[in-house]
């Protein structure tokens, strides 16, 4: 950047600039990273996974006729939200459901009509708790004789951040795939959208253009449009892309594989660790033996294998009396410790809803009620409302993950609460309410001291209290020897008896 003029690469088309070659390159790279053949794969630059999600929903929604859409459970929010410019749309509650979907029609359900198309979108992972879903799903919908004209969008934002997708066969490939490239490497802020070029047509639907994405535009009488065809991206991306940023990007690809080596590999190192994260926190317990956290995982899924699942924990914490500790509180807590945690629904509505077991009913109660995501109140009639997630990925290290531990333990883990002899009861003027065994002999009461002093008495001659009471304990002997050097055996003061 100091020593290179980084032009707008829409400047000039026929001498492309320093800037624009640096652009070319780095989206070269980016396919490479996916194993995406450029001849079967364009990249368009976007400034987040959701301006993907809703670049793709834009192209389906300027179809004349609409279009219906599926979209699995554990969506994130952006998923979600594409049903608003649905024509017909429809939540598949899980794997089965979309293995029975993808078979034939769901009877009862909005399907589609033969003449709309048809978009398909889920996650390759969770975002709430790491589950990971089946990426066979777009082949197997594409040779589907029961729906034609359907078309699949992978929100590969979670996975990516640390295991490989392999786009190598663009037959069983996803015809969308969103993602986001802070979330693999923290900066630049910057998101993408890999577009399998059979599929691009639906983008001619598109009705928003912006600049450098025409050829040329008119504005009075009869106003028209001439869009650039010598690319998916030369349309796709609106405005000036962020240049910087892309730069950047070419930085952090060579860098990041430069620190941490391959992808393949980081998904060995943080699968390892969050096995071994879950191991350590699901053996916490409380001093009843009750556990403290409760984990929200998939039936399908086992930490020790990472086809079913990723490098995400979710959970909440429990009292030994099994009651809650909101997540919103335990986040708090643990920024004190400098330990950076998500808390909330985690932007997956239905996966969060189903997973804490609440229905429509009660979370619209809750949200007449006044409740909001993610704030104090975060139980709600002795329901949590959200959990606590922890994620880890290539930088991260096992002295992270005890960092973790330690503070939930410190933190949360109830001990065994020992009461306390109320020394006001102790009537220190009367030997025959003096608690030891031996309170007779002044011997023994000299023994004893010498004992508490030298740590080494015997159980049976401190009260309750355990050795953490000692001080005290000391000066409790000190006042009854005191005493006892100056009373006469009776009981009264030393020379009353004379």
């Amino acid at each position: 950047m100091q020593g290179t003029l980084l032009a707008n690469p829409h400047s000039d088309a026929i001498h492309p600039s320093a800037s624009a070659m640096m652009i070319e390159e780095t989206r070269r790279e980016v396919l490479k990273m996916f194993n995406a053949d450029p001849k079967h794969f364009d990249i368009v630059f976007t400034a987040n996974a959701t301006a993907s999600i809703k670049l793709v929903a834009e192209g389906f929604s300027g179809n004349e006729e609409g279009f219906d859409y599926y979209y699995h459970l554990n969506s994130h929010t952006s998923l979600v939200g594409v049903r608003e410019l649905a024509t017909n749309h429809q939540c598949l509650m899980s794997r089965e459901s979309v293995n029975s979907w993808l078979a034939g029609p769901i009877r009862g359900s909005n399907a589609c009509n033969g003449e709309r198309p048809t978009l398909f979108a889920y996650p390759a992972q969770s975002n709430m708790n790491g589950e990971r879903l089946p990426l066979d799903w777009p082949g197997r919908l594409r040779i589907s004789s029961h729906h034609p004209r359907t078309y699949t969008l992978l929100d590969a934002a979670a996975l990516v951040t640390t295991t490989p997708l392999d786009l190598g066969n663009h037959m069983l490939a996803p015809d969308f795939v969103a993602l986001s490239f802070y979330k693999i490497f923290g900066f630049p802020d910057l998101g993408a959208l890999i577009v399998r070029k059979a599929s691009g047509h639906v983008f001619d639907f598109r009705r928003y253009f912006g600049g450098g994405t025409t050829e040329m535009v008119t504005c009075t009488d009869n106003p028209w449009v001439a869009r650039k065809q010598s690319s998916l991206h030369t349309r796709l991306e609106d405005g000036t892309v962020a240049i910087r940023n892309i730069l950047a990007l070419n930085c952090a690809l060579k860098t990041h594989r430069f620190l941490f080596g391959q992808l393949e590999e980081i998904s060995k190192h943080t699968s390892w660790l969050a096995n071994h994260l879950f191991q350590q926190l699901v053996n916490l317990r409380h001093h009843n033996g009750s556990p403290m956290c409760h984990f929200y995982i998939s039936a399908t899924s086992n930490y020790s294998e990472r086809s079913t699942q990723g490098a995400t924990l979710a959970f909440n914490i429990r009292r030994s009396n099994g009651s809650w500790i909101g997540c919103w509180h335990v986040g708090a807590a643990l920024r004190g410790d400098g330990i950076y945690v998500r808390t909330g629904s985690l932007c997956n509505p239905a996966g969060a809803a189903k997973a804490l077991g609440v229905n429509l009913e009660w979370m619209r109660s809750a949200f007449d009620e006044g409740f909001r995501c993610n704030t104090e109140v975060d139980v709600l009639r002795g329901v949590p409302i959200g959990m606590v997630r922890a994620s880890l990925g290539a930088m991260s290290t096992l002295d992270d993950v005890e960092i973790l531990v330690d503070s939930i333990k410190r933190h949360y883990r109830e001990e065994k609460k020992v009461k306390m002899p109320e020394l006001s009861s102790l009537n220190l003027g009367h030997s025959d309410h003096r608690p030891f065994s031996c309170r007779n002999d002044e011997t023994s009461f000299r023994c004893i001291s010498e004992d508490v002093k030298n740590d080494t008495a015997p159980p049976s001659c401190i009260p309750s209290g355990g050795r953490a009471m000692l001080r005290v304990h000391r000066r409790f002997l000190r006042s009854c020897l005191y005493r006892r050097r100056r009373r006469s055996p009776c009981g009264l003061p030393s020379g009353a008896c004379k």
